[in-house]
């Protein structure tokens, strides 16, 4: 499906009356006439459609190119939305949500047959979260159904984080997109199966394994976290994700990354290097991008994918990044960096 012109509505997201909002109005329209609308939550733009809906669905498959058995994750404004879309919310389930929501964590639960079939690729389980992003919240609200939504990006390419990286990928594509500016978390949400007898960790994301489990204690980590899938039960465990254009090489020993860049510059490459603030100048390579700072990594986490987008802005054909630390939400950053590298390191 293609449009003449994908709408942009410009919103506040401190504004007080944003459920009175003509910009968000009309957007939750083109949700209830089964249009796919772009919009920004606390992680990264989800590009939703309703999750009720068969035929609207499709639509987010098709502006994608996402492949089908990859299931989306349902997002809802109020807790009371849980009981039409799934059987059961178990003990550990209710403390993950009084601890986590609205925010950054997705839960899978077993769900009813209210749900739109394509929503979980033919699963019994679906995604489902609360975010904290006030445009979110009311968009949903004002259309008033769930909203099905995985980010907002070409499939595989790095998300979008501003409302002009969603043009640049879907123009054309979709309806329109809600612009509230630059997103906060900037990886997409932590997802937990809370459907089986022990809480597992699908996803890394905006609320860390730490975090959860003080919460709820221990918690298993899924072993096909950094492998491919057969039949994924989660956004992100299958096929190359994030990736700019250029080749991605991830570099376990920093002080190896010059001789990397001198060696393809050699060749007539045009090269780029992810880096942090600390040490942005002891690159020298045609792109140098500084992502964050080291010793904050969720700043890192913040700027990843504008990083990661920066690189095709300039044409890089070969990008060496630097590793960063697997704890905390550094793993998520890492996990997101080895999708981008389809594991080459």
């Amino acid at each position: 499906m293609s449009y003449k012109q994908t709408k942009r509505w410009i919103v506040d997201k401190e504004d007080q009356l944003l459920h009175k909002s003509s910009e968000i109005k009309e957007a939750a329209l083109w949700i209830k006439k089964g249009e796919v609308i772009a919009f920004p939550t606390e992680t990264v733009y989800g590009l939703g459609a309703n999750a009720l809906d068969e035929k609207a669905i499709q639509k987010i498959f098709q502006a994608k190119g996402r492949p089908s058995d990859n299931p989306l994750i349902v997002h809802i404004a109020k807790e009371e939305q849980l009981k039409d879309l799934v059987t059961d919310v178990p003990l550990v389930a209710k403390k993950l949500i009084n601890a986590f929501w609205p925010g950054p964590l997705t839960i899978i639960l077993k769900r009813t047959n209210s749900i739109a079939e394509s929503v979980t690729a033919g699963l019994d389980t679906v995604g489902i979260r609360m975010p904290s992003h006030s445009i979110a919240l009311s968009l949903i609200e004002a259309a008033g159904v769930p909203i099905a939504a995985p980010s907002a990006n070409q499939s595989g390419k790095p998300s979008p984080t501003t409302a002009n990286h969603v043009i640049h990928d879907l123009d054309g594509k979709i309806a329109g997109v809600v612009d509230g500016g630059v997103t906060g978390v900037g990886v997409e949400s932590t997802v937990v199966d809370c459907s089986v007898d022990r809480v597992m960790l699908y996803r890394p994301g905006g609320v860390t394994k730490e975090e959860i489990e003080d919460v709820i204690g221990a918690i298993e980590v899924d072993p096909s976290l950094h492998a491919e899938t057969e039949a994924p039960r989660s956004p992100g465990m299958k096929y190359t994700h994030y990736a700019p254009t250029g080749q991605l090489y991830i570099v376990s020993d920093c002080r190896k990354i010059k001789d990397y860049v001198q060696e393809a510059r050699i060749k007539g490459h045009r090269v780029g290097v992810l880096t942090t603030e600390e040490r942005v100048a002891e690159y020298d390579a045609d792109i140098v991008v500084a992502c964050g700072k080291r010793d904050d990594l969720s700043t890192v986490a913040q700027k990843l994918y504008d990083s990661l987008r920066a690189f095709d802005g300039q044409k890089a054909e070969i990008i060496y990044t630097e590793a960063f630390p697997k704890e905390g939400i550094g793993i998520a950053v890492m996990n997101r960096l080895e999708k981008a590298a389809d594991g080459v390191i």
